[in-house]
């Protein structure tokens, strides 16, 4: 159940995430969802694609630096607390996260969001235990 995220180096400079989002538009990639973390002198954009792979050599070919990251995606329920219970599981067993971000769907009563952490696979499993449902990449295409 784990999802792979694309992480591309940007430079924090006007127009810069217009071409990217430029790039992925011109090969047919669809994201489905996007973060990004700034610095003064570059970002990091991470998205989350409909062909990891594909998104990665198109990327590479066209001059970025990325790299593909293991992360979880999780539906939650889209109620108050719901993150709570996932953070506390998390920490109660000693996993940390690195960072998270959610993303939105046209399905109502759900929360999807993205989570970074050390060890993805004990946490893979440790959600999955407790009745968290996980995101395959598969199932992200058809949301």
């Amino acid at each position: 159940m784990i999802v792979k995220q694309i992480s591309v180096f940007l430079e924090n400079k006007p127009g810069r995430l217009a071409e990217f989002t430029r790039t992925l538009q011109e090969n047919s990639i669809d994201m489905r969802a996007m973060s990004i973390a700034d610095a003064p002198d570059f970002g990091i954009a991470r998205v989350i694609v409909d062909d990891a792979y594909k998104t990665a050599c198109v990327l590479k070919d066209a001059g970025y630096v990325c790299s593909i990251t293991p992360v979880l995606a999780v539906a939650i329920p889209d109620t108050p607390g719901s993150l709570v219970k996932i953070l506390d599981l998390l920490g109660e067993n000693n996993i940390n996260l690195e960072y998270t971000y959610a993303f939105t769907t046209r399905k109502v009563d759900t929360a999807y969001m993205i989570f970074r952490v050390h060890d993805t696979e004990k946490a893979a499993e440790l959600l999955s235990s407790h009745g968290i449902q996980l995101i395959c990449q598969d199932a992200l295409n058809q949301i």
